[in-house]
């Protein structure tokens, strides 16, 4: 993971060719401050809901949700903004563009029309709550939309839209964007707006779809049409494959349209998810994708194309809403930088957040962020391009014998003498193994076998072995670690049904060699230290790897956290639960099992 620090040198690939940036070149840099805070905006409770477009005078243009009464999402909200004329660095006074006097007025969707410089704002609106709870089922939300032909100083009135950009059947939810929209400017749709949208529809008392779509204007925002739209039938109470929201737009170079969204609990692996269109909006020519190895917690996120490259900003925890990042995909979205490849703006708290190409290569991100809370403020920073590299290394790798993903050695770990041949040795501050994303990995509600070999007990603080799925309470997920101090091993497993673990009753942390293979099977779990069992209890039921952004590490929780210090040698994976004789077999021969295996890392070879 690239941080803040600066560059002594910068390598760009040009022409297919690795050129060195002269030392004389000044160094990419960062510069952040506080936009809209509370503190410095009397009236105003928090600030949250960040979108900004830039004008076609070059004017900054920075929208957000002033929430009057609390910080919740229901209350009295109007929608503020703040204009920069030197390309961020200075800003006027809050105006208010759109007063709810009462009520929500919020997710804004600010597009430039470049033809005739007039910046249209969709809106949401809904009764204002006192109470701070959810909108009521059925929820009628309706969209606005108003203009300013100059510069941002005034605005029209709002006039709702919802005859025009909402379907009749979207009674439970609606919402724009929230983040800027789009003007296409290739193939026969050049000129239209688009914005994105998702809405939900009720049985008059519950929700019972969900919608994913675009809105697009042919006519500079006079005049509005659904176009594509995606639905998600889903029984009450129920489970649903995915629920694509907040979607963000942005145009490829061959004229099409990226709708990315933030994908709010299905059943499919990942936090985010994609469609495509093809021609202009009206249609999905790819339906709504889930994204499992894009990780990100379940939040909004933005997309700029800059050049050939799309820009994604998010944060990068995998649960919570923390580690604002911006990640590069170099094939128009079908691949996206992991997040030792991606450039972290703050290791604060960070939630939404919005991209804007401010001139040539430098770039703006207005992003929720705070060192207690992500709500704290609303920040603005600037970068150029080269302060987010190009094509950033994924770290050493070590081979995958079963040949479905090499893995990332992070942190500087090495080889050592192992069990069978080589073995890695990790440092506990700040070594682990990432094992990239393949379909072949999720287990699903099946069996399973991880096994391997570890040796560690310099230090007595927790130690993850590995960790597979998610992190938090509810969240999916398998983890075996080391305790030490409590002279334990344990395992957790966690599923939509909740939560089961099992204890050794040693560490085996006396630094030397031992097996171990964790097992579900037959509804129970199982853990075996060098033949033995050691400890066995029922499993979760259901599976450990749907919903969140799938992940499988060594060496250290989601987190950074527990950090493994010592070594590991022939981990695997196996997709079914591997029979005593097999387990045998692996320990005292490290014969080959194929059959299931998904994983195997002997570490006996690392490349840079």
């Amino acid at each position: 993971m690239r941080t803040l620090g600066s560059w002594a040198a910068l390598v760009a690939l040009v022409a297919g060719t690795l050129l060195a940036v002269s030392p004389a070149q000044a160094a990419p840099q960062l510069d952040q401050q506080v936009l809209f805070k509370a503190a410095q905006d009397p009236g105003y409770s928090c600030f949250r809901i960040p979108a900004v477009v830039k004008s076609t005078h070059g004017t900054l243009l920075a929208f957000a949700e002033g929430r009057i009464d609390n910080c919740g999402d229901t209350g009295d909200i109007d929608l503020v903004l703040k204009r920069s004329t030197d390309g961020g660095k200075t800003w006027s006074p809050l105006q208010v563009v759109n007063r709810g006097g009462g009520d929500t007025h919020g997710n804004p969707v600010p597009i430039v029309d470049s033809r005739t410089g007039r910046i249209v704002l969709i809106t949401t609106y809904n009764k204002g709550r006192t109470d701070d709870k959810a909108c009521d089922v059925p929820c009628p939300r309706s969209p606005h939309s108003q203009y300013s032909d100059d510069d941002g100083l005034t605005w029209s009135a709002p006039v709702d839209i919802s005859s025009q950009a909402k379907l009749p059947n979207w009674d439970s939810w609606y919402a724009s964007g929230p983040v800027h929209g789009i003007q296409l400017t290739r193939g026969r749709h050049a000129g239209r707006l688009v914005f994105g949208v998702n809405a939900e529809t009720s049985d008059g008392t519950h929700s019972i779809e969900n919608h994913a779509g675009l809105v697009y204007s042919d006519d500079g925002g006079r005049s509005w049409h659904v176009g594509a739209v995606n639905s998600y039938p889903h029984p009450v109470g129920g489970t649903y494959t995915q629920k694509p929201s907040e979607v963000t737009v942005v145009e490829l170079p061959d004229g099409s349209i990226y709708a990315g969204g933030r994908e709010q609990g299905g059943t499919d692996i990942g936090n985010r998810d994609y469609a495509l269109s093809r021609d202009g909006g009206e249609t999905f020519t790819r339906s709504f994708t889930t994204i499992p190895d894009l990780v990100t917690p379940m939040v909004q996120g933005s997309s700029l194309r800059v050049g050939n490259r799309l820009l994604f900003s998010s944060p990068s925890d995998t649960d919570r809403r923390r580690w604002m990042m911006i990640r590069s995909s170099y094939d128009n979205g079908r691949t996206w930088e992991n997040a030792e490849q991606g450039t972290q703006l703050t290791t604060d708290w960070s939630g939404y957040s919005d991209l804007v190409r401010i001139s040539g290569s430098k770039i703006g991100l207005m992003y929720e962020g705070g060192a207690v809370d992500a709500r704290d403020e609303i920040r603005f920073a600037r970068f150029d391009e080269s302060y987010l590299g190009w094509h950033n290394s994924a770290g050493p790798s070590t081979p995958d014998a079963s040949r479905h993903a090499d893995a990332r050695v992070l942190g500087g770990a090495s080889l050592a003498a192992g069990r069978f041949g080589g073995a890695l040795t990790l440092d506990g501050a700040d070594d682990y193994v990432r094992v990239p994303y393949d379909p072949a990995q999720p287990p699903g509600d099946g069996d399973l076998t991880w096994t391997g070999w570890f040796r560690y007990g310099a230090t007595k603080g927790n130690q993850v072995l590995f960790w597979l799925g998610g992190m938090g309470t509810t969240a999916p997920q398998l983890w075996l670690r080391g305790e030490p101090a409590n002279h334990r091993l344990i395992a957790m497993m966690t599923t939509a049904a909740g939560s089961a673990s099992i204890t050794s009753t040693q560490a085996y942390d006396d630094q030397a060699w031992h097996h171990v293979a964790l097992e579900r099977t037959g509804g129970k779990l199982l853990l075996w230290v060098d033949g033995v069992q050691v400890a066995s209890g029922a499993a979760a039921a259901g599976s450990v790897s749907q919903t969140v952004s799938f992940q499988l590490q060594l060496g250290q929780r989601l987190d950074n956290q527990f950090r493994w210090n010592g070594s590991f040698d022939e981990v695997r994976f196996y997709r079914r639960a591997l029979t005593t004789p097999e387990l045998d077999a692996i320990r005292t021969g490290n014969a080959p099992v194929p059959a299931g295996q998904v994983l195997r890392l002997p570490f006996d070879r690392l490349h840079a």
